[in-house]
């Protein structure tokens, strides 16, 4: 049997934040549900630029096409993409995520297609909300806030809802005949039963882009040594200067020989002890390689698989390609009716509370005024405070202004 006075306490609490989260979690899921498409809306833009006639002339070298480029670019390419398409224009590439930009050349004719950012795109705006709220630092941090909160609400809820009422039965049916509010009601917690796990999993899939967590954790990955290897990006990695760097045409040949699986990517020396770097996005994740060349000899310097990569960062790149629904089209579905249950399970919980608040109150639940925490429920809090600091702090101000509240009552 469950403890009566905690249920009621859990209650309360469970009730309030999700009454405050709930704006911030619709804005979340329909976004994220919206930016899901935004591979078809930048395939669709730069395919406009991409796309050439095929030429009787042979391509001009690749060589070549990177000189254009330099010439074209405010900041010099730093990689190349390589295509097989005869109707693809050559794409290089400077700066990474949000800043990186595109520029595209017709391989036949040498002249510049066009550009692209990931910012040329209203999706850009999509991503803004999702991840900031288009609040900048303070956005990200009320996200993270909030996400935090979505830990506790998930698992609250769970506790709440157990044991069942009606048996096993009870996770499988919403009663349709009782009013709208148990209808709601049941709507509510039985998507977010089915739904409390995958939720847990994409909350995690987003915890590594926030400023807070995210810091914490790439300094855990430093500290245990199990994010990327030191030399994976081409650290403390020298090409031996012998005679005339390699050309571009050469290079190419070489990458292609590697016969790495998908989308294959020639990271360009910055200078002339750097290295020629080949690395491939493709999943399953395992399959991902890096690469490095001497830009003389041709020879290579450093093999990377993916198992060379710690278990933390595997973990992380794991749960964040997840989190965006990048394997294959069963996680894009997956994360799409993931985004739209989460609506309708806050909408739903959001009518329940609707049918069942008294008029011109709020209708907090009550919780029993004399009623100590057990030391569980104290140290999951605490481990949870630790874990997501945001959530930590946010406690520490409520107790604050319960004390104060309570304080001023007493006098």
């Amino acid at each position: 049997m469950k403890n009566r006075k905690l249920h009621q306490w859990v209650w309360k609490w469970h009730f309030i934040a999700g009454i405050i989260s709930l704006p911030f979690v619709l804005i979340l899921s329909v976004t994220g549900a919206i930016y899901l498409f935004h591979s078809d809306v930048q395939n669709e833009v730069v395919a406009k630029i991409q796309t050439i006639k095929v030429s009787e002339k042979p391509p001009i070298s690749y060589q070549k096409q990177w000189e254009i480029a330099k010439k074209h670019m405010k900041q010099e390419p730093d990689a190349v993409l390589l295509n097989s398409n005869d109707e693809d224009a050559t794409p290089f590439t400077s700066g990474r995520f949000s800043h990186k930009k595109t520029l595209f050349i017709n391989k036949y004719t040498g002249e510049v297609t066009g550009t692209f950012s990931p910012k040329d795109t209203w999706m850009h705006s999509i991503r803004k909300l999702h991840g900031e709220l288009l609040g900048g630092s303070i956005g990200t941090k009320i996200v993270e806030l909030i996400a935090s909160w979505m830990v506790v609400l998930i698992l609250s809820g769970l506790y709440i809802w157990s044991p069942f009422s009606k048996g096993i039965k009870g996770i499988f049916t919403i009663r349709l005949k009782e009013g709208k509010r148990v209808f709601y009601r049941d709507l509510h917690a039985i998507l977010g039963f089915w739904m409390s796990i995958l939720l847990l999993l994409v909350l995690a899939g987003g915890f590594p882009w926030t400023d807070v967590f995210g810091a914490n954790f790439k300094t855990l990955q430093q500290l245990t040594n199990t994010g990327y290897p030191k030399t994976w990006n081409g650290k403390g990695l020298f090409s031996k200067q012998n005679g005339e760097a390699l050309v571009l045409e050469e290079m190419v040949w070489i990458a292609k020989n590697q016969k790495l699986k998908g989308e294959v990517t020639i990271g360009l020396p910055k200078n002339s002890k750097s290295t020629f770097s080949v690395s491939n996005k493709t999943f399953p994740l395992t399959e991902q390689k890096m690469l490095h060349f001497d830009q003389y000899s041709g020879d290579l310097i450093k093999a990377h698989n993916w198992s060379d990569v710690g278990f933390l960062m595997q973990g992380r790149m794991w749960l964040m390609a997840f989190h965006q629904g990048e394997f294959n089209g069963w996680n894009w579905w997956v994360m799409f009716f993931t985004a739209v249950a989460l609506t309708v399970m806050s909408l739903a919980g959001l009518l329940s509370y609707w049918y069942r608040k008294p008029q011109k109150k709020w209708g907090i639940p009550k919780a029993p005024k004399h009623f100590s925490v057990g030391y569980g429920i104290v140290l999951l809090i605490l481990i949870l405070g630790l874990i997501f600091p945001l959530f930590g702090a946010s406690l520490v101000i409520i107790s604050m202004y319960s004390l104060k509240t309570k304080l001023t009552y007493k006098k």
